[in-house]
């Protein structure tokens, strides 16, 4: 995909243009000058519905969002990868070594060789670049950094030694194999295909290889709402424990059935074990299991709510969800720092200033990340000024959702 810089960005264009501009300077500064730099852009997503219900080839409801990482490149024919993302010490990656290092895990260079290895063993080209990357989709947001930065890789390789023919699917699962086996997070496909096909979208991974999307008509201003993601400033340190239990627990119940995940477990027969099944797994795993079922059940409501246009509903329904994410998923706090509560407060911040007017749940991975909620506009403003009281300012993000995915970008 190319995309222009108003079509990307609407109003934001100016801004946008500026903001490339300042990255090429840095690239001279950093490499050298250079008049024939290349552009390219991947957005943060949000998550909209299915909590943890991806990695158990569950549905999902999500969108990109107006939040991005950008990067100015030059192709060079070295086969060396050198990569500068403003703040951090520059990544080199030479293309001719993709084993997996495990230095590098739970690193940035980590995901630009799982990338460079993956597309060689489906058969696709790579090569060397220079490239300085800035990012708006701040780490620990809970808008996935990390998919943006692998799904703007992939788009990269895709254009420089590919002619933009690497499709917006297999750049997801190219991006999730890079996170899951070379960084070392065990994480779905939800982040890496929301950034990647971009829009507001349904997907469905009964299928994993073959995943079901649908774009989704969807404009919250038309009902009179904002999108926001609330920042709880928690520490994520030493939390890859507790999101790895997530789908261990869930495909323990599965195993039970002799299945690999929940999606291939009938929910009548689940229901009717649970007294054999205590003892053989954790009375966690069940509750997960039942959350999965309850969620995945709920993004097929909330997809018909909003294509019937009926907010209301949608509105209920995500509320269920955050709530059976507290109680059942129990993802709002880790076990390992159960004194730290950021997220959990904030959802009982949240219910109190909405006061039944909008919608909240914990966002995306959760245990220390982030909330969403859904804000009347005419509350907006006090809404962010109370929650950011409590939370620091800056701490509440007001999104808008784009349609391009992963993209170069026309200047």
């Amino acid at each position: 995909m190319i995309t222009d810089l108003k079509t990307l960005y609407g109003a934001e264009a100016p801004e946008q243009e500026a903001r490339y501009k300042e990255l090429a300077a840095y690239f001279a500064q950093e490499f050298r000058a250079d008049e024939t730099l290349e552009f390219f852009s991947a957005p943060g997503r949000t998550e909209v519905g299915g909590n943890h219900t991806d990695h158990n080839n569950g549905k999902v409801l999500a969108a990109a969002v107006n939040l991005d990482v950008i990067a100015a490149v030059h192709k060079t024919d070295d086969g060396v990868i050198s990569l500068k993302s403003v703040g951090y010490p520059i990544d080199v990656i030479d293309t001719t070594d993709l084993e997996v290092k495990e230095a590098e895990k739970e690193r940035s260079a980590a995901l630009i060789r799982g990338v460079c290895a993956r597309l060689k063993e489906q058969g696709y080209n790579i090569g060397g670049f220079e490239a300085v990357t800035t990012s708006r989709v701040l780490k620990g947001s809970g808008l996935s950094s990390s998919a943006a930065f692998e799904v703007l890789v992939v788009t990269i390789l895709s254009h420089l030694y590919n002619e933009g023919k690497i499709d917006p699917v297999e750049a997801a699962q190219v991006s999730k194999f890079a996170e899951n086996v070379y960084f070392g997070k065990p994480s779905g496909l939800l982040d890496q295909m929301a950034a990647s096909v971009g829009g507001f979208t349904t997907m469905d991974f009964g299928d994993p290889a073959a995943p079901v999307i649908e774009k989704i008509d969807f404009d919250l201003n038309r009902y009179g709402y904002a999108l926001c993601v609330v920042d709880t400033g928690g520490n994520h340190a030493d939390l890859t424990g507790e999101y790895a239990a997530v789908p261990v627990e869930m495909k323990s119940v599965a195993a039970q059935f002799g299945k690999s995940v929940l999606r291939e477990v009938d929910e009548a027969d689940f229901m009717k074990a649970i007294p054999q099944l205590r003892g053989k797994v954790s009375d966690r795993a069940i509750l997960r299991a039942i959350h999965f079922f309850d969620d995945n059940r709920g993004v097929e409501k909330e997809v018909a709510a909003l294509k019937a246009g009926d907010f209301e509903t949608f509105k209920q329904l995500v509320i269920a969800s955050g709530r059976s994410s507290a109680t059942h998923l129990q993802n709002v706090f880790a076990v390992v720092n159960p004194a730290e509560q950021g997220v959990t407060l904030a959802l009982a911040v949240i219910e109190k200033l909405l006061d039944g007017k909008g919608a909240y749940r914990v966002h995306g991975g959760g245990f220390a990340g982030t909330v969403q909620a859904y804000v009347p506009l005419e509350l907006l403003e006090s809404f962010k000024k109370d929650i950011e009281a409590v939370f620091g300012e800056g701490a509440c993000y007001v999104l808008s959702v784009r349609s391009a995915g992963g993209t170069k970008v026309e200047l």
